[in-house]
């Protein structure tokens, strides 16, 4: 297998070699407890989930490790605001690691609900407070930081002298300079760039621990750096998270490494794309936000109707993790109707059977074989799902054309249709994780529902009503069944 993914840090498709092989360590950063997930979140998370399968699926032994944040989270990203956490448990009137257990419970539900498989290991960040103490401490003995009354900052205009600070964005210390503000009298950094290790608690601050300079909590970036130290060493194979990390988060984990152990925590990093709601980027100051249970209830103004969580996971594969995913109904919708498709026609092939046993090899053999063959080099290239769910659609025509007697069986060989069977499942269930949320009662009633509906368009056809006939025939076309006189007199149906 030659697998080549983008790599942020050099801006180009690289060939994939793990450090340790076939081990792969994989870190991605995971929610900030204090709110609901949010569908950003929830992209980043999904397509995760995927090349975590699917690198299993390829045989790789896979460590993947995904954070909970859920200490001295601040409402700027260099220090500044008050603690989201201690703010919302103030505000109820409770612990703030009720705040924590009650919303790391429901990110854990909405990822069961998205059929998200679990990480290796769920490290939080109150659970390492003595491994961010002894980096922060280490990248102080190195020279890279400094005390200013309890807190430690980060020095990363001494760190640039002598190691690029921008690289994972490929901009300049000049240039982020232009973009922040200058010092005012009062402020205590010696760089407008430096950011907080460690952070001096203020008296009535509610989350807060001893080190060895004085009562505090750690700042948000050194989490990361010392829970992918612990459990996957100095350097690990795949960082992820969203784009909006890159600039701000992944950039100073890879200064707090680099400062600490001489080396860039990651050999590749990935970043999934923004979510725009009908063509304008989505948050929750527009209104145009959506989170996770307003989507599966369609309690939101700019939903019609709710979709189902496998809906909302087969809609986020159409589009390649790295491109904008645009939300609209009319999308949506279209989704719904496309992931049924793909469900009827795996439960064909699931159960179906070539009568006869061929050997010989077809051209329509060496179609379907293409088809499968391009479905693993289309994940194998920067795990391009859209073009492969563009594969299976077409696989899937072939299913319903042998189920309808379109198709001459004949003309496909028994290894040919093994091959094809086992690509559509595997892919489909294994590698992108979906689901038929229907039952198998469910379906039975639709078949009986349904052969009811062809029944009476028979007698309505032999009794040369028409109307009737063709009303049935049209109604059901417009809810995506296509039925289909056969010329023995039988009628078959399918889901267009």
């Amino acid at each position: 297998m030659s697998l080549h993914i983008y790599n942020t840090l050099s801006r180009t498709k690289e060939k994939f070699e793990p450090l340790h092989a076939p081990h792969v360590g994989m870190y991605v950063c995971g929610p900030t407890v204090y709110s609901d997930v949010h569908l950003g979140n929830c992209r980043t998370f999904i397509s995760f989930d995927i090349i975590y399968r699917y690198l299993k699926f390829s045989g790789y032994k896979v460590r993947y490790v995904r954070n909970i944040t859920d200490a001295g989270h601040l409402e700027g990203d260099r220090d500044e605001g008050e603690d989201k956490f201690a703010k919302k448990a103030r505000l109820e009137q409770v612990e703030p690691m009720e705040i924590v257990q009650r919303y790391t419970t429901s990110f854990h539900e909405v990822m069961r609900l998205f059929n998200c498989e679990n990480p290796s290991i769920e490290p939080t960040a109150t659970g390492h407070i003595l491994e961010q103490i002894e980096m922060t401490q280490t990248i102080i003995n190195k020279g890279f930081a400094y005390e200013v009354d309890g807190t430690i900052y980060f020095d990363v205009e001494k760190y640039n002298q002598q190691k690029p600070y921008g690289i994972l964005t490929n901009r300049k210390l000049e240039d982020l300079l232009e973009g922040t503000r200058e010092l005012g009298g009062q402020d205590e950094k010696h760089g407008r760039l430096d950011f907080a290790l460690w952070i001096k608690a203020k008296p009535e601050h509610l989350m807060q621990w001893q080190s060895p300079w004085g009562m505090g909590f750690p700042g948000w970036h050194i989490e990361c750096s010392a829970m992918s130290k612990k459990y996957l060493g100095s350097q690990f194979d795949i960082h992820g998270g969203g784009m909006d990390l890159a600039a701000t988060h992944h950039t100073n984990e890879i200064a707090q490494n680099e400062a600490c152990y001489n080396t860039s925590p990651a050999k590749v990093w990935m970043h999934t794309n923004m979510l725009t709601v009908n063509g304008t980027r989505m948050s929750k100051s527009l209104g145009n936000g959506f989170l996770p249970h307003e989507l599966f209830t369609g309690n939101h103004p700019l939903l019609e109707k709710a979709y189902s969580p496998m809906t909302v996971r087969f809609f986020m594969l159409q589009t390649h993790y790295r491109s904008t995913l645009d939300f609209s109904n009319e999308a949506l919708q279209a989704a719904e109707k496309g992931f049924q498709r793909l469900m009827n026609a795996m439960e064909i092939i699931k159960n179906y059977e070539l009568g006869i046993k061929n050997s010989s090899k077809s051209e329509l053999d060496f179609e379907i074989e293409k088809l499968c063959d391009d479905c693993y080099e289309l994940m194998n290239d920067d795990f391009n799902t859209a073009m492969v769910l563009a594969n299976l659609f077409e696989l899937a025509s072939k299913i319903f054309a042998i189920k309808n007697n379109q198709l001459d069986v004949s003309q496909i060989s028994s290894t040919i249709f093994a091959k094809m069977k086992t690509t559509f499942v595997d892919f489909i269930e294994t590698i992108f994780g979906l689901q038929n949320e229907n039952s198998n009662s469910s379906n039975d009633k639709l078949d009986e529902v349904l052969q009811l509906l062809i029944n009476l368009r028979k007698e309505a056809k032999a009794k040369k009503d028409f109307a009737t006939s063709d009303l049935i025939r049209n109604q059901l076309a417009e809810k995506g069944i296509q039925l289909k006189d056969e010329k023995d007199g039988t009628i078959s149906w399918n889901v267009i």
